[in-house]
This record gives C-alpha cells, structure tokens and sequence, in this order.
C-alpha cells in the first residue's frame, strides 16, 4: 500500500493543472510579454527540450509570458484548445487528424514538432534481460486509451511482432492516464506501459523492471507535436513564431549538453524527482534519439503516422498533410 500510495502522490504531483514557471536571468514586466496558453499531454521529462526552454528564459527572451496547463490526455488537450482554453496544445498530432476528420471548420494546425520517437517503456515484474515482445502472449499489460499514441504505438510494435493485440494477450485499458504506475503495485497485470519518470521509479522501488522501449522497437515516429487552432495561427503568427524560436532553442539546448547539466536546469519542473534520477532518464532518451534537431514536421513523419492509425483502425480516410501541417514557423527558427 505505501508503494501505491507514493506513486499515487507522484501522479497528483506530476498532474497539477497549473505549473508555476520561473526562468532564469533578467525579466522582463508581465505587461511587456504575450501571454500564451500551452496546454500539454503530460508533464514528463520526456519533454526536457520544452522544459529547458522555461527554465533557461528562452519564451522571455522571445516576448513570451508562458501559462504551463498539464491536460492529462491528448483529447483533454484538444478540448481545451478548440474551446479557447489552450492558445497553443502539446500532444500526439493524431488528435489533430481525429478533428479534421471530424468536420471541424477551426482544425487544429501542427507547426511544430518536438520529438521522433516514444517516450513509453515496458515495464515488467521481473529483470527479463533476454526479453522478445512474443513474452506477452497470454499475459495481462495495463495499456492506453483506445486512439491514443501510446496504445497505438503499442499495438503497432506487436503486429510487427506477430502479435495479435486483440487475441494472443490481455490488454486493460480502464485504467486513467498517468496512474498506471500506481495500479501495477496492487494490481495483477503481469507488465505495464510507462512514461518517465514513472518507469525509473517502478524500478527504484523494485516494484518493476524496464525490460523493453518502446521508442527504439518502433522506430522513428512524429510522437508529440505542438498544434494551435487555424484561427489562431492567422491572427498570431509573430506569437507563433516567437513560441518556436524558444522551443528550437530548448531542442539546441539538449542536443549539446550532458545528461548532468540538463538536469540541473529542469529539476524545479520535477521537484519530486531528485537530479541524479532525471540525469538518468534523460541519459535513456538521448542513446534513443528521442529529440529531433529542428522542429519541422516532414510529410514522410506524418504519412507513417497516418499509416499507424490506419493499422490501428482509427482511420477511415487519409487526411491532406498540407492541411494540418504547417512548416514555415520551423524553418525559420532553424535558420
């Protein structure tokens, strides 16, 4: 019970609606900045670019006053941004696809793509350091919602396998975003799927073990993306552009630093999580090639994407990149 509760405690912690942000260096008056709205899927270290972004001053620096929301979900964060709650939402671009492809005059646009591979691990009760995914058969996973990136990635690595995600195992998919990890303790899943640090920390405790990523046995795919609603973009294009000039610098950030000093400069975004445990989360992440190097969206990433969702059934008809992606905010910034 205390393994659980702690997760369980992590999970609220980790799931704060709204995140204080404090930058470092000069700062500007709030009244001097734009203030912008980012609603994000999770607050997970898997997004250290994002996070070293805030914490080194680079939205200040581009005019940004930055409000950080944690959605808790990819269609929690679309809501919020078709309602007008979220200016800018952070989350798998498949959303984007589901409410075109629903009809909505006011889609969401992506401008901005952050990282290229999955940022989920398998986690098992036991070390398992010869682990094949054919392991799963006959076995209980906690997995995602139905339509969402994680659980879709999931499927898409079994059907790679020879794995039937309907017949050949058991997948619970009850349980809510982000509180898997505390299910595993008390539950009789034989293995659950988990960001950071949620994944490390199932091993601290020794309450699991990562035998498998997610992330490498998919390969390269356009997992988070930053996306705002046509309208907006129209009528905020400087905005825009400012918010991807501090995320390319975030991606430039990581990309020349260690593990050690990335840390150092992300741990008031974790206060829960001790720096030598980010250092090694992010020292996972980068031997995988998480982060991209600029943030442009590529037509070839999107197709796979479309080329997943289909697979997963989730998509009847194929919907125009042109429409939903939008390059130029990105090549700029990475000038």
């Amino acid at each position: 019970m205390r393994k659980a509760y702690h997760f369980f405690l992590a999970a609220i912690l980790t799931g704060a609606s709204i995140l204080s942000l404090t930058a470092c260096g000069p700062k500007a008056k709030a009244s001097e900045l734009t203030p912008v709205t980012l609603n994000e899927v999770a607050h997970s270290i898997f997004y250290a670019p994002q996070y070293s972004a805030i914490e080194l001053g680079y939205f200040e620096d581009e005019g940004i006053n930055l409000t950080l929301v944690n959605g808790a979900g990819a269609d929690k964060v679309m809501t919020a941004l078709i309602s007008g709650d979220a200016d800018i939402g952070f989350m798998g671009s498949e959303a984007s696809i589901y409410t075109y492809a629903n009809g909505s005059k006011d889609y969401a646009v992506n401008f901005a793509q952050l990282t290229q591979r999955a940022g989920n691990f398998l986690v098992g009760r036991d070390n398992q350091p010869n682990f094949k995914w054919t392991d799963l058969k006959g076995k209980k996973v906690l997995g995602g919602r139905a339509g969402g990136m994680p659980e879709m990635v999931f499927e898409y690595i079994l059907k790679k396998n020879g794995i039937d995600p309907v017949t050949d195992l058991s997948i619970d998919q009850s349980i809510n975003f982000g509180l898997t990890a505390a299910a595993f303790t008390s539950n009789d899943a034989d293995y659950t799927v988990e960001f950071e640090p949620f994944a490390t920390g199932l091993e601290k405790e020794g309450s699991g073990h990562v035998v498998a990523s997610l992330g490498v046995d998919s390969g390269y795919i356009p997992y988070t993306a930053y996306s705002a609603k046509k309208s907006y973009l129209e009528k905020n294009p400087e905005t825009i552009q400012k918010f991807t000039n501090a995320i390319q610098r975030g991606l430039e950030y990581v990309n020349s630093h260690s593990s050690e000093e990335i840390a150092k400069v992300i741990q008031p975004q974790f206060k829960e999580t001790d720096v030598a445990t980010i250092a090694t989360i992010i020292e996972r992440y980068k031997a995988q090639d998480t982060w991209k190097k600029d943030t442009i969206f590529a037509k070839d990433s999107f197709e796979l994407l479309e080329n997943i969702l289909e697979e997963s059934g989730q998509l009847k008809d194929r919907v125009p990149y042109e429409e939903l992606v939008t390059t130029i905010y990105s090549e700029k910034a990475a000038k």
